[in-house]
């Protein structure tokens, strides 16, 4: 089978390890950086918005089928917070360790049976045309009082699952199976082999 290249829009490194892992072998993926763009500005409201927006601004520029995620973390003791902020929780460049901390911060009063939050992630397919689909996936869990594991990024070390492990204990095909982001590929892929299907047909025209 030929290869079709996808670009997924990201400069994120731990987000490009887990789309690998959730596709097809005959798909290459390829980066923003492999292409010479730098990653789209969000300015959307909602993580919905701003995965469409990440999605067609890199088909457009790029003349390739792009995808892209924008994911949050929901606190229900923050009203929802950081929600659609939650890479820039605690400022424009913070890191996910600055980010991690002041969520602890932030959670410092509150006890752990009302912790109750999610991942979501909604995931955007387009093609220099416009957008093709859009999907969205939900992990529920809570957040912990201290953080722990090496995997993963984000909030997976303070992300509490109903099992007892953190998102950040949990290996890449554990992570794949159960988080938010798995879910949403897996929801996205009927219409992804439809389009890698139309990609290859137009390449043997």
């Amino acid at each position: 089978m030929r290869s079709t290249k996808l670009l997924l829009a990201t400069s994120n490194p731990g987000k490009r390890d887990e789309f690998a892992a959730l596709l097809p072998s005959s798909v290459t993926l390829i980066l923003l950086s492999d292409v010479g763009l730098a990653t789209p500005e969000e300015h959307g409201t909602t993580l919905a918005e701003n995965a469409a927006l990440k999605a067609t601004t890199a088909a457009y520029l790029s003349g390739l089928l792009a995808v892209a995620d924008d994911s949050g973390l929901e606190v229900d003791a923050l009203n929802g917070a950081p929600g659609v902020y939650s890479a820039r929780y605690a400022g424009p460049n913070a890191s996910d360790a600055e980010n991690r901390l002041l969520l602890r911060k932030s959670l410092a009063s509150t006890p752990i049976e009302t912790r109750t939050a999610r991942f979501r992630c909604s995931v955007a397919l387009a093609t220099p045309e416009g957008l093709i689909a859009q999907v969205e996936g939900v992990c529920e869990g809570r957040i912990a009082l201290v953080e722990r594991g090496l995997g993963g990024f984000g909030y997976d070390p303070l992300f509490l699952l109903d099992d007892g492990r953190t998102m950040a204990e949990l290996c890449y095909a554990e992570k794949n199976t159960i988080s938010h982001r798995g879910t949403a590929l897996r929801a996205l892929a009927p219409h992804l082999s439809t389009a890698l299907a139309r990609s290859l047909d137009v390449k043997r025209q």
